[in-house]
């Protein structure tokens, strides 16, 4: 989704600038801890073999921890740098992504429910208990509930960008937006219109962080880290492909950021 108008190009190519600084620290880091996750797991694997020591769960404990916070340093930052200069548009097809990462793109990011198909592909079912595969099904109807909950919202935010007053005033001023001016009635309209698709980003980012903190709860230490090491190599393997994509394409426009 794009704005109907942009009439503050320069504070958008500061914010962009300045998110994609931070991106770029918060993607190195992303992968020391991918790397820490699966030297973890390889390690636990060997212990019966007695090749190293076994990880206490102390020390998963701090790494999932550690995990979920650079997550949610991310969330943090993409919701200051969208309400510092109203450029909540731009995560719809953020230029430090790349055209295939765009296309798996719901509401500027993942989409919740994917947590369950990684939990599902990284942690054996026999290995949960009973007790845990009741608490998985729960959360799985909670999430989907609220993703229904933002699907419409974003729908009913999406039908107010053709519908009266917006289309008239936009129409009535056409002219003065040419020439740089702003009709105020259409001002105030984009700005509301701005205002509801922030909320919306920020309540999608919440229901993802939340349902992630959530099956990790769910999850024994050594689970949690199999689940958020699948997270993370799902990530990191996305935007490989990404862009090795555009580079093939030769579309010569990658970002910096592409690793």
């Amino acid at each position: 989704m794009r704005p109907p108008y942009n009439n503050n190009n320069n504070n958008n190519n500061r914010t962009t600038l300045l998110f994609e600084t931070f991106f770029q620290g918060w993607l190195l880091r992303q992968q020391n801890y991918l790397d820490q996750l699966l030297i973890i797991i390889s390690s636990s694997a060997k212990t019966h073999n007695n090749l190293q020591t076994k990880p206490t769960e102390n020390e998963l404990r701090t790494l999932v921890s550690q995990v979920l916070t650079h997550y949610q340093q991310y969330y943090a930052a993409k919701a200051t740098v969208t309400r510092a200069n109203g450029n909540v548009f731009l995560m719809f097809a953020p230029p430090w992504f790349s055209s295939f990462e765009h296309t798996l793109l719901w509401i500027t990011g993942f989409k919740p429910g994917l947590a369950f198909k990684l939990l599902n592909s990284s942690v054996d079912q026999d290995d949960l208990s009973d007790e845990q595969l009741e608490r998985v099904r729960s959360l799985t109807m909670e999430t989907r509930e609220a993703e229904r909950d933002l699907n419409n919202e974003l729908a009913r935010v999406q039908e107010s960008l053709a519908a009266p007053p917006i289309v008239d005033l936009a129409r009535m001023t056409q002219g003065r937006r040419v020439n740089g001016e702003i009709g105020g009635d259409v001002d105030a309209a984009i700005q509301t219109l701005r205002e509801a698709m922030e909320a919306l980003v920020e309540n999608a980012d919440l229901v993802r962080m939340t349902t992630a903190r959530k099956v990790v709860e769910i999850l024994s230490p050594i689970q949690a880290v199999r689940f958020l090491a699948a997270a993370t190599q799902l990530q990191v393997k996305i935007r490989m492909w990404g862009w090795k994509r555009e580079a093939a394409r030769g579309g010569g426009g990658a970002s910096s950021l592409a690793n």
